[in-house]
């Protein structure tokens, strides 16, 4: 008997309508004869109220307790998804984390899973009996509930999916699948049919919403089939677990995709913020005290660009910095001014990383300067560069993302018709 996990978003959930048409989905595939867990996110908009009624006590927020407040989100849609699927005369039974449990580590709104008891869940299956787990939670060794991040929930279906075995998870969302570039700003945009691990990997850490990374990285290390669906779709009736080609976005090995494009996506990440340091003193060990004091306060580094005066004297050293770490990241230099010596410090929220991906660069030369010679034909002018494998990403001005990025997807071919 095959074993599906389905996992339904926010957006999924919103209501009881919406919950009404995602119990729909679960009947079928119930009534195919396949085993089926369900994990679950919170409404949409809940985890945000939550986070905003924690945010409005003063003083130091005790990060365990705001991790009970924001797991209970999670905790309502199992229960109410359960609820709806007993009224249709379908056996179900809503799980939190700490009752299955989902062992995690001790970091509060960023845990890692260590371990998941499928032990009741299996035994679920020998009654015939739905699971509908309650997302983006587990409980620490020290007996307290623990939340996993934004998006978390995707992480908690993943590992559950990879736990019991299951032959596929489903991704229910609010879009019909992975697309070469978000629709919203090109409508030329394509649905792709399947997309490697490496290249969703990419697409997720440079801004692309629908899976978050964490999730990607424990499917690649599992190998298993992931596939994105929409859960508004009526076609998707006649789906079967045999015909994944059917609809949504398989995620899989590279080597399941017969034929790969050179580039399969263009992504872009508004979430990013630009720190300069200029006339920094050119010496040995100054970007090792700046990167390593912004590492030690839990600051994550991306893009660098280091430019050193004619007298090779000073440079001038720009990265950038998630946006919500700007603040930090700008108080945290400011305090190191004596010792690494530099004249001002400039920061910037009015860029944006603009990237292509694609498994196909590594065969493939001309891909970064196709990007620069578009981009220039433009009169984009280019922050930063950073490459990889598989994508090439550049900084530009915030004003310049939609020709950017609709430039770039006509370029590499992406267009529908092309």
């Amino acid at each position: 008997m095959k074993t599906i996990v389905m996992k339904f978003g926010g957006t999924s959930l919103a209501n009881i309508d919406r919950m009404r048409q995602a119990a729909g989905h679960i009947e079928r595939e119930f009534n195919k004869g396949l085993r089926v867990i369900v994990i679950v996110s919170a409404m949409a908009g809940e985890t945000d109220r939550l986070v905003n009624l924690a945010n409005k006590i003063e003083g130091n927020l005790d990060l365990s307790e705001r991790d009970v407040l924001i797991s209970s989100g999670e905790q309502a849609s199992a229960a109410l998804l359960a609820m709806i699927l007993k009224a249709k005369g379908i056996e179900a039974k809503s799980w939190l984390g700490w009752q299955l449990p989902i062992k995690t580590d001790y970091m509060h709104g960023s845990a890692r899973i260590l371990n998941i008891d499928k032990n009741d869940l299996e035994d679920n299956f020998n009654k015939h009996e739905i699971s509908i787990v309650a997302g983006f939670q587990g409980i620490s060794d020290k007996n307290r509930i623990t939340t996993l991040g934004r998006g978390g929930s995707d992480t908690s279906a993943i590992a559950i999916a990879c736990a019991i075995e299951a032959d596929i998870c489903d991704i229910y969302t609010d879009v019909d699948g992975v697309y070469t570039a978000d629709p919203r700003i090109v409508p030329k945009a394509q649905r792709l049919e399947k997309v490697s691990y490496e290249e969703m990997l990419e697409m997720a850490s440079l801004g692309a919403k629908v899976l978050q990374t964490r999730s990607v990285e424990l499917g690649m290390t599992s190998g298993l089939s992931i596939r994105v669906r929409s859960t508004f779709d009526d076609h998707v009736i006649n789906d079967n677990i045999n015909n994944q080609k059917s609809i949504g976005t398989i995620i899989c090995e590279e080597d399941e995709i017969l034929e790969h494009k050179i580039v399969s996506g263009i992504a872009y990440s508004k979430d990013e913020a630009k720190i300069t340091l200029t006339k920094l003193n050119d010496n040995p060990g100054i970007a090792a005290l700046v990167f390593g004091s912004l590492a030690d306060g839990g600051i994550n580094v991306d893009m660098i660009v280091q430019n050193i005066s004619s007298d090779g004297k000073f440079t001038d050293l720009t990265f950038t910095v998630p946006a919500s770490d700007i603040k930090r990241a700008t108080v945290m230099l400011e305090s190191l001014k004596n010792s690494i010596q530099y004249d001002k410090l400039l920061g910037s929220k009015d860029i944006v990383k603009v990237s292509v991906i694609g498994v196909g660069m590594r065969s493939h030369s001309g891909v970064a300067a196709l990007m620069f010679k578009t981009l220039a034909e433009k009169g984009i002018n280019i922050l930063a560069i950073a490459t990889s494998e598989i994508k090439v990403s550049v900084l530009i001005d915030v004003q310049h993302l939609e020709i950017a990025v609709k430039s770039l997807h006509t370029a590499y071919n992406l267009d529908k018709n092309s």
